[in-house]
């Protein structure tokens, strides 16, 4: 049926999550401005840094020079190498734990505590209220870590406000080259916008509230606290100011996680995930290539496998050809971590089947003969299972 137009340079399809334009070659925007990254002069950008940073050193040792948010992953001890290690400032690690990290990604986070000699505000929710936001963020936007997203670009937020702490300084902005949503010159920084329309799909806290009746679930306004953003006028009296470093200095991953294995003992996963080729991502949440990223299949015809191969295609460590092969391999497969989930929740298969059904994207799929079928970057479609509810 030719739903799905695929770029010819990547693997990546016309219904990413991250919107995409292509040229009149076939090339999509992501390729795009990945490909400015070897134009941009770095060195200039370094000092650009230097200068931004020195208006936000604490003039008499009385408080924290900055906040990052950190997960203890690769691209956290790379942050905390680049601004600690490198620049010396003081900064104030904040973590929100879904309770979901793998067992090598908590070694991780309290191995980077203890290798860079840093403050660390661990914070955990409710377990309950994590279970109720995880089938509510299912049943809502299909999304069952919606609680993770909003955690990570809320909580510490929220701390940077009690500690009075202006500058906020994430990694990397996951829309930058993904799908060229920005371009380098652009220097873009954080926003509640993006937060609120992309990190969070147009959903808060109250959201949720006003819904969960609806879903068959009990919240209360109290227990959503971590998810409630700063007033407008709380942000303006800190000048709370987000920042990526990502803009500053040249981002790859598969330079800078080697690294970290070897300057600060970073730790691979000890098994492959079933989804993906590569072990450095998503150890701090056990629930992310099973669950989150298979919803991503459903919903958009593609998974972290793809996202993946588009990044070393990219970096030109591998053809297109050879990332076809491994998305015929890995994309579409449904992992044993959605059953460590479905217990955590307590749901069975055949609901969450149902569930996730019902986010099935029409440009995406069609149903022939009681099966799913989409488009595939090799060319022929093929069907991937039985429907188990039908959309209306």
């Amino acid at each position: 049926m030719n739903k799905t137009q695929y770029c010819k340079n990547c693997v990546y399809p016309s219904s990413s999550a991250a919107p995409l334009a292509f040229d009149k070659n076939g090339d999509c925007s992501g390729c795009k401005t990945s490909h400015q990254s070897s134009k941009v002069d770095w060195k200039s950008r370094e000092k650009k840094f230097e200068r931004l940073i020195k208006e936000y050193r604490s003039k008499d040792g009385t408080s924290y020079d900055c906040i990052i948010p950190v997960s203890g992953g690769k691209d956290s001890y790379f942050q905390i190498h680049i601004i600690k290690k490198v620049y010396g400032l003081n900064p104030l690690l904040v973590t929100y734990n879904g309770n979901n990290y793998t067992p090598t990604g908590m070694k991780n986070l309290i191995n980077m505590r203890e290798a860079f000699g840093v403050d660390h505000i661990f914070f955990t929710p409710s377990i309950e209220v994590l279970k109720k936001l995880n089938k509510l963020g299912m049943k809502i936007i299909g999304d069952m870590n919606w609680h993770a997203h909003a955690g990570i670009f809320t909580y510490p937020i929220r701390v940077a406000v009690e500690t009075n702490t202006p500058l906020m300084i994430w990694g990397e902005h996951g829309f930058m080259d993904l799908g060229g949503m920005h371009s380098y010159n652009d220097f873009v920084e954080f926003t509640y916008r993006f937060r609120h329309e992309h990190a969070l799909r147009g959903y808060e806290w109250y959201d949720f509230l006003k819904l969960s009746p609806k879903y068959g679930e009990k919240l209360t306004k109290q227990e959503l606290i971590p998810w409630m953003y700063p007033s407008d006028q709380e942000i303006n009296r800190v000048g709370v100011r987000g920042i990526y470093i990502s803009n500053y200095f040249k981002w790859d991953a598969n330079i800078h996680g080697p690294l970290m294995i070897k300057k600060y003992g970073f730790k691979e996963a000890e098994e492959p995930f079933e989804r993906t080729y590569r072990r450095m991502s998503n150890l701090d949440d056990m629930h992310e290539n099973g669950i989150h990223d298979y919803m991503k299949f459903v919903k958009f015809g593609y998974g972290r496998a793809t996202d993946h191969t588009c990044k070393d295609i990219r970096s030109g460590l591998m053809t297109r050809k050879e990332a076809i092969k491994i998305v015929k391999k890995m994309d579409h497969i449904k992992s044993k971590d959605l059953y460590r989930w479905l217990k955590y929740v307590g749901w069975t298969e055949k609901e969450f089947d149902k569930v996730a059904d019902s986010f099935r994207n029409p440009r995406v799929w069609w149903i022939k003969n009681g099966q799913w079928w989409k488009d595939n970057v090799w060319g022929k479609p093929s069907s991937y299972g039985k429907v188990n509810l039908t959309p209306k």
